[in-house]
């Protein structure tokens, strides 16, 4: 946690991993181009969104962004339950097949205008609200059929 960050929230995703390069590819094709998916954390400094004219210091500063526990092929990726709980209080509760766009949609779309590469990831979105983090929380995303990913706030000045 940046010692100047004074709002941040969790972000419980499904995280999307790339398995071979893709550019402008129809959503039919996208699952060609899908290696696996983990869970994610897309840690977002919300004065900093607010405030920045760009959002990369709100959410791509150092250690936002955790991934894992484990990279898992073959699910059916558009109906997982994806769960985060901040200090073993469940916050956050939905299936994937609930998301604004689906797995397909979004791998398409972006490699309308990003060429992607294996190993890339894309955080689909967040479901239902968030709140605000504080150092020594413990936030765990579990992603039915990948794991529990489970981090705990450190503040830069520790």
């Amino acid at each position: 946690m940046p010692s100047d960050a004074t709002d941040l929230h969790y972000e419980g995703e499904l995280v999307i991993v790339i398995g071979k390069k893709a550019k402008n590819i129809s959503v039919s094709k996208a699952p060609n181009y899908i290696f696996g998916v983990t869970a994610g954390n897309d840690v977002s400094e919300r004065k900093w969104q607010q405030a920045d004219l760009q959002w990369l210091r709100a959410k791509a500063s150092d250690t936002f962004g955790p991934v894992g526990p484990a990279i898992v092929t073959g699910l059916n990726y558009n109906d997982l339950l994806l769960q985060t709980r901040l200090n073993g209080e469940l916050r956050q509760s939905e299936r994937t097949k609930d998301l604004v766009y689906d797995v397909e949609a979004i791998v398409s779309y972006i490699s309308h205008y990003v060429t992607l590469f294996p190993g890339d990831l894309i955080f689909t979105g967040t479901p239902g609200t968030t709140k605000a983090m504080k150092p020594n929380d413990i936030v765990e995303i579990e992603l039915e059929g990948v794991g529990i990913l489970r981090n705990k706030v450190v503040s830069s000045q520790q």
